[in-house]
């Protein structure tokens, strides 16, 4: 799994003031979770770019003061009007303690309704799940080879070790939807057998 490397500082002071005059500067503040105590940091923004305009999901290395921390990325704030990011959240990885991330789905094989004539729908492209930092991946994925024409995959048909899924077992992942040329097609058939 990629990881990337943020280097940045502890910060010593925090509220409205201390915070507006780092990001006037290009700076983002951050909290890292889940450890032993908060850690409240900043980095330059360009640093997070690589963590936050990914598709991919990477860990970060985030190095303070000759201390490294193993984390996820948990929450991000951007502002309302250019849309810069202006605050991030990070959990840190400890070893025996579950953790909550969002994980690419990516779906491999060629459908056999796709051959059929129909289209792939794909309604779900990541899962929230529940693990140990050590089962942690880049993505999760589901074979849809044998998906036929107005079948779906749902959440429960997806088999992953030591990985909770926490979203509802019937919610569908990804179907295959019959394309109007097939319907007309099929109609034009019924209309011929008559």
């Amino acid at each position: 799994m990629k990881t990337i490397t943020i280097e940045g500082q502890l910060r010593t002071e925090t509220g409205k003031k201390a915070t507006r005059q780092l990001r006037s500067e290009d700076k983002v503040p951050g909290v890292i979770y889940g450890g032993e105590q908060e850690i409240n940091f900043f980095a330059p923004a360009k640093a997070f770019k690589a963590l936050v305009y990914t598709p991919e999901f990477n860990l970060a290395e985030v190095k303070l003061d000759g201390k490294t921390y193993k984390c996820i990325m948990k929450d991000l704030q951007f502002d309302k009007v250019s849309d810069a990011l202006t605050h991030v959240d990070l959990q840190e990885l400890v070893e025996d303690k579950p953790v909550i991330a969002q994980l690419p789905l990516h779906l491999t094989g060629s459908p056999a309704g796709v051959k059929a004539g129909g289209r792939l729908d794909v309604k779900v492209k990541s899962l929230k799940v529940k693990t140990l930092p050590k089962y942690l991946k880049e993505s999760i994925e589901l074979d849809i080879t044998n998906l036929e024409l107005n079948e779906n995959m749902r959440i429960q048909d997806i088999k992953a070790d030591n990985i909770e899924i926490m979203m509802s077992p019937r919610i569908p992942v990804a179907s295959i939807v019959m394309t109007r040329q097939l319907k007309q097609e099929e109609a034009a058939a019924e209309k011929g057998k008559k």
